[in-house]
Parts: C-alpha cells; structure tokens; sequence
C-alpha cells in the first residue's frame, strides 16, 4: 500500500509550551497542535509506524510530530495538567517576590533529627520535650513519623522524629523536605555508619544546614575527634577544624549537652531567616495520617504558611473535609494553629497520603470539586498498575524453583499497613531488593484491616499478602484457607524484609504457624477495685483458654499483645471456655478494652519445609 507523503498543513502552529499528557492518542494530540488526528497518523506511517487514531502514542512519536511541525511541547504525566488547573482552583499560583517575604515575620524552624538505628535519637527527642515514647515501639525502632514543639528561651522549636530503621527511606527523604535544619545524630562510641551517610544524602539532597550531634559521649569507649574525623571524611567539616558545621557532645542519656544543642540551632535558624505570613489560608505537608477508631482520619499536618483554623475547609491530596478539630502535639485541642506548628487535623473524608500538600481551600464546594478530580486521576492510575500485575505471579516458595529455570520470577504482593507512613516506607523497602531475575508487584496498597477483598484479589492475581501491625478477620482468614492464598504477618520491618530476601535467594527457612485456637467478642466492660477491666465476653468461635496468647484487635488492627491472666464463668475459675458460652477475661496488662472489640487467642507451630 503506497502511503501518502505527509504535508504539514498551512495551520498556525501553537505559541509558548504546549502541554500534552503521556500516552495520548492522535485523536488528542491532533487538535493541541492545531492539527487533525489524520495528519498525525499520516506522518507516523510515513516514518513507519503504523497506528490509529485511539491508539495511545509513546514519548518518541509525539516528540517527533512536534518537531516536525516545530511546536516546543512539554510531556507530563497523567492528571498533571489536571493537577496545574486544581493549583489554580485553589488559588495557589500566586508568586512570593523578596520584598514580600522581608515583609512577614519569622517562623520557629523546623528540626529533622536523622541518624543511624540506635544511636538515640528517639531518647535525645525524649529527653528535649520530656516525654518517653521509646517503650512502646516494637523491637526499639521508632516506626512512624512524629512532630512535637518545644520551646528554648521563650523561642518555640519544631522537631520532626524519623525512623530509625533504614527501611524507612522514603519517611526520611519525606522529613528532609518538610525541615528547615537537620541535626545527625551519631555515637560517640560507633561513629559514622551507613545509616548515617544515607541520613546525610537526604540532608544533603534536600538543601539545608546540618547540625551534629555527637551522643553517648558518656560511653568509656567514645571518642569525638574520631567522629569529627569520619565526618570530615564526608564533607562536614566541624567549625573547630575551621569548617563550617557545628558539632555540639551531647549524652541524651545524662542529658549533657542539651541546652548548647538547641542554642547553636536557634542560632543558624536566625541566620537562615525563616519567615512566613500569619495571615491568610493555611498550606502545609502531611506527615502521617491513619484511620482512628472512634475519631475516623486522623492526619498530622506541618502548618508552613498561613493559620489553619477549627472549621476551615481544607484539601489534603485526594481526602477533604472540614477541620472538626486540631490536637497538639500534647494531646491539648486548640482554634488554630500558624506556621512551623505541627497538629493533628480531625474531619477529613479518608486517609490522606502521608507527604500530600494541603490546603485551606476557598470553600467546601471547591476542596470537595479538587480531591474527587485527584482521586479519579489516582483510581485510573491504579487500575493501570493492577492490570498490569495480574499478567503473572508467584509464592514465596515458588520463586527460587522459576529461577533455577531460568526464568524472570514476578511475586506479586499485597500489602496492608496500619498507617501510611509504614505503607510507603515497606514499598520502598521492598522495592530495593528486586534483583535481575526477580521482580516484585504490588498489586494493592492500603491502611486498614486484611479483608475478603484482599484475599479475592490476592486469589485472582496469585498474590501474596504481607500485612504490617495489622491482621486478617475470622472471614478473611477462612477465604484464605479455601482459596489457598497466603497470608503473613509481621511487627518489625525488616523480618519482612528477610523472609522476601530469603525466598529471593531460595533460602526459606523452617516458618512458624499461627494458629487462631479462639476468638470472643467484647460485649461489657466491668471495672473491679484493685483488679481493673475486665471484659464481659461472647466466645464466637473456638476455645479461649487461660494462660494462652492473646491479641487485641480494633477493626482488624492490632493494639495489644499479650496473654490471659484470668478466666471466669460467673464466679469460677476456669481453665477454657469453648464457643457459644459466655466470659470474664482479664488481660495481663492492658485496660483499654472497649465494647465490640475481639479477642483472639493463639498458639505457634513450626512447620518444616519440605
């Protein structure tokens, strides 16, 4: 078929940048350049590729239809032009010129504290605003983001808290971002570690000052100068050394150094001269955000310009809603919160995604219009990944057999985190360890609970589902058994991390089964003197028996762990109480019981492989 020499048509072509998404068709790129879906197509055959006109075009075709009509186009990805008019929606696209920034007043910086696991900066952050959260984070690593303000000479300083485990990349890079200086933490006894130099590629990347603290100088073995040294080596030259980094010996433990720390960052705050207007609506970052049992969707925000208020309607990626109430980083409400201030946001209509921006938006109308156009984008975008992950898939025990044959083996997983911090810093994780000849898919991401629908979905992809401190219900696990979809649990990050390394590596060793011997509904709650709560139970399937293993489970997220310190029918002691029977339970330590929570007993079992 002889095909017709392609001839530009006499059209003017579009002045400035045009804007054209990925992946359009001929039918859309036509018009953009004032063109028609015919000459586009005519071209294309000319340079032998033969396409229609709804066929979705690659990066190279349009490039090279534009350049030859000589149109200056900029490619974005789906929902990205959309995403420049929700800006203007928003009225966001004003520009801050110099003489108005002179003009607003200074704003507390803005602290990211960053270091390699366990040279304590959780405990510095403990000892700064006074209050212990080490106790409660599983295997002693802080798991999700935290913001909390303290003050040093009447001078409020905002601190960010990142997770310690390297795991959690994409968290750290996120703080980075949001912060005005970084403090590096490391020990005086181990000196510069990996972690360390990958908290200060972050520090580094995001463009801000950096601030060491050298900690445990109350250990025998430490030694400052060899950290000063290490970090010299880095690029960081301590100001003693006639560089420009301050270094400041600090023992959080002792709590040495304390006070010359947050001193020397007041000091390079005023030099960086952070400033932000009071007035006007409020924009900032989200830094976490969960779904709260009692409360819905909880985001904690950083305010950066502008003053959020109780009441104000506000956008936060895809999620809007209209602000119910603000929480300090005390746990004390308050009316409204202004730059450099972190506070937890109540009113939203889902859980935000943790690094979105947000806005207050100029009326609910607006906001509403905004994140429904940016979750449909997202939806399409997902459904793309989805169809995409299906096309194949293996078990963890099935990877090394398509390796040793010499195939690409592709394991497909579903993830459910508790929040979506831990959601985001496990895929990034995960994505690390994919080698040449193993590929990881997600096929779905989310917050909550493992539901039926992960494991029909799991079922249908051939996925496996990897849940983080969060588990499957009594239906979801009987699916699973039927449909034989695998399903594991974990606490600690890295354990995930292990078991999908090993079973990269064909090296799955010897696994422990859990099995759920109980199940009981909390139907009362009694409060007896000297003894505490106890749960009036409903014992829905199994036996509950006395001294066993026990979670707790608030809409299939785990909150507590532990075992079963008493057992009672009516007045008597009981060994076990099987389903269909009623129960007092007492909890080890735990006394946070409420109507309708489960509790679910448990026994482990190794399971050799065969």
């Amino acid at each position: 078929m002889d095909i017709p020499t392609y001839t530009p048509k006499e059209a003017p072509v579009p002045e400035g940048v045009v804007v054209v998404e990925r992946a359009s068709t001929p039918q859309e790129l036509g018009p953009k350049l004032n063109r028609t879906a015919a000459d586009v197509v005519r071209f294309l055959m000319q340079q032998g590729e033969m396409v229609t006109a709804t066929q979705s075009l690659s990066d190279d075709m349009i490039e090279l239809f534009a350049a030859e009509i000589g149109a200056e186009i900029r490619l974005v990805d789906p929902g990205e032009e959309q995403e420049v008019e929700l800006q203007k929606l928003l009225l966001l696209d004003e520009e801050v010129d110099e003489e108005t920034y002179e003009s607003w007043p200074t704003r507390p910086p803005v602290i990211t504290v960053m270091g390699h696991v366990d040279h304590g900066k959780t405990k510095l952050l403990d000892r700064i605003r006074n209050a212990n959260v080490v106790a409660g984070e599983a295997g002693g690593i802080t798991q999700h983001i935290g913001a909390y303000q303290t003050e040093k000479d009447g001078r409020p300083i905002t601190f960010i808290d990142t997770p310690g485990h390297e795991a959690f990349t994409a968290m750290r890079a996120r703080g980075a971002e949001a912060t005005d200086i970084v403090v590096l933490v490391v020990a005086a006894d181990d000196g510069v570690m990996p972690q360390t130099i990958e908290a200060l590629n972050h520090a580094k990347a995001a463009g801000v000052p950096i601030v060491v603290a050298i900690n445990k100088i109350d250990r025998e073995n430490a030694d400052p100068n060899r950290v000063m040294q290490q970090l010299s080596e880095q690029g960081l030259v301590p100001e003693e050394w006639g560089g420009d980094t301050i270094m400041v010996p600090v023992s959080a433990l002792q709590g040495e150094g304390i006070d010359d720390l947050l001193e020397n960052l007041l000091v390079v705050a005023e030099l960086e001269d952070l400033r932000a207007p009071v007035e006007g609506r409020a924009r900032g970052v989200v830094l976490e955000s969960n779904l709260d049992i009692g409360r819905g969707p909880v985001a904690t925000v950083l305010v950066q310009r502008g003053t959020l208020k109780v009441g104000d309607p506000v956008v936060a990626g895809a999620s809007w809603g209209r602000v119910r109430a603000l929480i300090d980083d005390r746990g004390n409400q308050v009316r409204e919160a202004g730059p450099s201030t972190p506070v937890q946001v109540l009113g939203l209509s889902e859980v935000a995604q943790a690094g979105d921006s947000f806005v207050t938006a100029p009326d609910e109308k607006t906001a509403s219009r905004v994140a429904e156009t940016r979750e449909h984008w997202q939806r399409l975008a997902t459904l793309g990944r989805e169809a995409h992950a299906m096309s194949g898939g293996a078990k963890l025990e099935d990877i090394f057999k398509q390796i040793q044959a010499g195939e690409t083996a592709t394991l497909n997983l579903i993830l459910k985190a508790d929040v979506v911090g831990s959601l985001e810093a496990l895929t990034e994780a995960l994505r690390k360890l994919e080698r040449d000849d193993v590929k990881l898919s997600f096929v779905h991401r989310g917050v909550g609970g493992i539901t039926q629908y992960d494991v029909q979905l799991a079922s249908a992809s051939n996925a496996t589902i990897i849940g983080f401190n969060v588990r499957p219900d009594r239906k979801a696990r009987e699916m699973a058994e039927v449909e034989n979809v695998e399903i594991r649990t974990y606490e600690i990050i890295y354990q995930v991390l292990e078991d999908i390394e090993n079973a990269m590596l064909g090296l799955l060793a010897p696994e422990y089964e859990e099995v759920v011997t109980g199940e009981a509904e909390v139907r009362e709650v009694f409060r007896v003197p000297r003894v505490g709560a106890v749960a009036g139970c409903y014992v829905t399937n199994g036996v509950i028996t006395r001294g066993s293993k026990v979670r707790f489970l608030r809409e299939g997220t785990v909150i507590w762990k532990g075992t079963i310190s008493s057992l009672r029918r009516f007045k008597d002691d009981v060994r076990e109480v099987a389903a269909g029977f009623e129960c007092g339970v007492g909890l080890s330590d735990f006394q946070d019981l409420k109507q309708g929570d489960i509790i679910e007993t448990y026994e482990e079992r190794e399971i050799p492989r065969a």
